[in-house]
């Protein structure tokens, strides 16, 4: 069977495996091949994949030790996996019964799988979930607590290196820009002051803050509790929870307390960023970089997002774009795409 694959010399095998391991990439249905001295690592998905890895679609062995959902029912159902929770997207109630339980007689590690029941809605961009399968669940109930506890539609999702517990019916969270925030995170160095205008369960504040030091700071603001809650969690799971200051609130009330303060502004609400530039351009110190994420038409992706940093910062800074970088394609002719750019006073 064809599959996307990471082509990477055998001497750096087993160190490109284990970084598409952490981030959680690899496709574990297919067999890692070998030939003359290069390692062919199957992927899950080739849009995922950091942009320094060469991908190739060429043929590979399905493992014999693993039943997958696809071989099972015959078909290949669309998922993503976050951590032990499988997520659908099926409107037709028998098919999701259908592929739930082919994933829970696979031998994927799952241990809860659960339907989309609405689109994002609200201010916090949660969703409604019918839980199908879930260990101490009743059938459709969602957000039941399991047997250990914590509630059905809770995980802990894992992406280069980093852990976050997360519970997608409290809180907005999508594995699939795990590439992106480590983008973005690699670009942090040490010494940094860092603000994340919304910053959800730290999935990029976390790994700043691994980044800036021992003498950097990161501030994450959300305006859901919940997800404030994770932040504060997630970043004592990794070691840098001295360095991580969460806040619950709207960032335009924050702001002013942290006005003239940061190297570095990440804004990824993309459907509304532009919004929240005054506050943006308050917090920003003398020499800031703002990683500003924005949904376009793809005939002017990002002209628009631009103009509204320009609006905001001119006169007081000079707006130089240092990057425009595409993230996904995310409707029918729209993209989601971050404008990486800095201020300077």
């Amino acid at each position: 069977m064809e599959a996307p694959c990471v082509r990477v010399d055998r001497e750096r095998g087993e160190e490109t495996r284990r970084r598409l391991g952490d981030a959680d990439l690899l496709a574990d249905e297919f067999e890692i091949e070998v030939a003359e001295g290069v390692l062919y690592l199957p992927v899950e998905d080739a849009d995922t994949v950091p942009e320094d890895l060469d991908v190739v679609v060429r043929e590979v062995g399905a493992r014999d030790t693993q039943d997958t959902p696809a071989d099972l029912l015959g078909f290949e159902p669309t998922y993503e996996r976050l951590g032990d929770v499988v997520i659908l997207d099926e409107d037709d109630p028998e098919r999701a019964r259908e592929v739930a339980d082919a994933v829970m007689a696979s031998d994927l590690p799952v241990r809860t799988v659960i339907n989309r029941d609405s689109k994002v809605k609200g201010e916090l961009r949660v969703r409604d979930w019918e839980v199908l399968v879930g260990a101490g669940t009743e059938e459709s109930e969602a957000n039941r607590a399991t047997e250990s506890g914590s509630p059905a539609t809770e995980t802990v999702h894992r992406e280069y290196g980093n852990e976050f517990l997360v519970d997608v019916a409290e809180v907005y969270f999508s594995p699939r820009l795990a590439t992106e925030r480590h983008r973005v995170a690699d670009q942090v160095g040490p010494g940094e002051r860092a603000f994340d205008m919304f910053a959800g369960v730290g999935p990029f504040a976390v790994p700043m803050a691994e980044r800036v030091g021992p003498e950097g700071r990161v501030v994450g603001v959300d305006l859901n509790e919940p997800a404030v809650e994770y932040l504060r969690e997630n970043a004592r799971r990794n070691g840098v929870d001295e360095r991580v200051t969460a806040i619950q609130g709207d960032v335009r009330e924050v702001a002013p307390d942290y006005a003239d303060w940061a190297d570095r502004l990440v804004m990824n609400l993309p459907h509304s960023a532009d919004d929240f530039l005054d506050a943006a351009v308050t917090i920003a110190g003398d020499d800031c970089v703002v990683h500003y994420y924005d949904i376009q038409h793809e005939e002017d992706p990002f002209g628009p997002g631009e103009a509204a940093i320009r609006a905001a910062a001119e006169p007081e800074y000079e707006v130089a774009v240092l990057n425009r970088h595409v993230v996904r394609s995310y409707a029918p002719h729209e993209l989601n795409v971050c404008l990486d750019v800095r201020l300077s006073r």
